[in-house]
């Protein structure tokens, strides 16, 4: 079954958070529920696969100002199909940062999160069950900013709070601060 291996990586995903539970069991319910959850012409939802990308000192993030929503996210995507929703986090970490070398730095799931996505010109409310994975990239590298995005920035994880106000995005960054910590 392809949906196999995002159910296992799911079933193996232990969250920190309450929130994450949550999405956890609704995210399971889904994919169980819907074959073709990791395309776009579901309109009800689709997985998406994004990418959290620390700087080396693991003291940045990589976000991009999204064009359409017009808010700072993570960069990631639609699977299109693929079921392999981390190389769909790293096929859309590439594609958005111009960056050429980004390290997957685990292959387990580093976060998770159902939100909804507004109605735009053919495509209805729907929502995206996105699974996020840890990357790594040098910040000193050149970026590229694509058609999907109005800004790229390294953003220091202390003020992510001056960009965002996404839970799912400070959820991350608490994340990194507490393994930072433990890492000492």
């Amino acid at each position: 079954m392809h949906r196999q291996d995002l159910i296992n990586k799911l079933n193996e995903y232990r969250p920190e958070f309450e929130e994450e539970a949550k999405f956890r069991a609704l995210f399971l319910s889904f994919v169980e529920a819907n074959e073709d959850c990791f395309e776009r012409s579901l309109q009800i939802g689709h997985v998406t696969g994004s990418a959290w990308i620390l700087d080396l000192k693991r003291e940045k993030t990589l976000l991009t100002h999204h064009a359409k929503l017009d808010r700072w996210l993570q960069l990631g995507g639609h699977a299109d199909g693929d079921p392999d929703v981390e190389a769909v986090a790293m096929k859309e970490a590439l594609e958005e940062s111009g960056l050429s070398d980004i390290k997957l730095v685990s292959h387990a799931i580093f976060d998770i999160d159902i939100h909804t996505i507004p109605a735009r010109k053919q495509d209805p409310e729907h929502l995206h069950y996105d699974v996020r994975f840890l990357f790594e990239a040098d910040s000193s590298k050149p970026l590229q900013i694509n058609h999907e995005s109005n800004d790229l920035q390294w953003v220091p994880i202390s003020d992510l709070h001056q960009y965002t106000t996404e839970r799912s995005i400070l959820r991350m960054a608490k994340k990194t601060l507490a393994s930072a910590g433990s890492d000492k």
